[in-house]
């Protein structure tokens, strides 16, 4: 059994230099180490980076085209190489403890080919997992593995063949649900997307709410994910279920406010081309235990 050949790509605002010196660092130590290493530069300058495996190819970006557009960059320069089958994408601020990690991935890839998305189990220094990182309904027992319907932006692998057959990132989300759009996509073309917990991306507990823009660009990327990849009638039970959910747990008046700019703003503006999953693959998400309604 020939074990697929894997590249990684970390993409950073230069705003944590430390953290993606220690995640490189973590990179080099892996026993089973990558083709190739791209670093892009998301709008801005590089130091150089010495001392990695494999082959380092750094980019700088003239400006910021946000976490999904920086990873097609990366992966556009993997896909010109032509010699990786695997991309590895971590978060700059993340850390990987164990150093089988690319070789557990490579032969999770090896053992199935229409395995295309293999998500990470994010964890902070003391171990623990926040329920919203666990892809499944209520976000419990962060140990189990198994099929699912989502996976991690911070720590992910991807078949690159499965890449070229459904597309990249949605780069014009910018931030948030990027991730549900992709894997979505990958579902309805009949890939698989695996949880493996025993793959660790040490990352600090953070808020998502951190960001400036993050209720805005929640709020319009999720309507343009429901244009763009649910059936009508979903479209409209999602997006309902959704408006109570979030005006239930409302703690903020400028955030709510925010959430509603953005909920206009996904109504009002294109969601690109709109292209919704099949009913058999509803059934099969609900099967997965999480319906594309919620």
């Amino acid at each position: 059994m020939s074990e697929p050949r894997l590249g990684v790509v970390v993409v950073t605002m230069g705003n944590r230099p430390t953290e993606v010196e220690a995640l490189l660092t973590s990179v080099a130590k892996q026993d089973t180490p990558p083709e190739r290493i791209v670093i892009v530069g998301n709008g801005t300058p590089l130091p150089d980076f010495a001392g990695l495996p494999g082959d380092v190819t750094t980019l700088e970006l003239e400006e910021n085209l946000g976490c999904p557009g920086g990873r097609n960059v990366g992966i556009a320069k993997l896909r010109e190489f032509g010699d990786v089958d695997i991309v590895v994408e971590l978060d700059d601020d993340g850390l990987l403890i164990d150093a089988q990690v690319f070789r557990q991935v490579r032969h999770l890839f090896a053992l199935d080919d229409r395995l295309g998305i293999v998500g990470f189990r994010v964890a902070d220094e003391q171990g623990e997992t926040q329920p919203r990182h666990v892809p499944r309904l209520g976000g419990r027992d962060p140990m189990r593995r198994g099929l699912v319907t989502g996976f991690l932006g911070g720590g992910h692998a991807f078949s690159m063949r499965m890449l070229n057959e459904i597309g990249d990132w949605p780069a014009e989300f910018f931030f948030a649900h990027e991730e549900s759009d992709l894997a979505w996509r990958a579902l309805d073309a009949g890939w698989k997307i695996r949880y493996e917990p025993a793959l660790l991306l040490q990352h600090p507990k953070t808020s998502p709410a951190r960001h400036a823009v993050y209720y805005r660009f929640t709020a319009r990327n999720r309507v343009w994910l429901t244009r763009r990849r649910l059936p009508l009638p979903l479209v409209l039970i999602h997006l309902s279920l959704w408006t109570v959910i979030t005006l239930l747990r409302a703690r903020s008046l400028a955030g709510l406010r925010a959430w509603v700019g953005g909920f206009v703003e996904g109504l009002r503006t294109p969601c690109g081309e709109r292209r919704p999953m099949r009913w058999r693959t509803v059934w099969r998400m609900i099967r997965l235990g999480r319906p594309p309604i919620i």
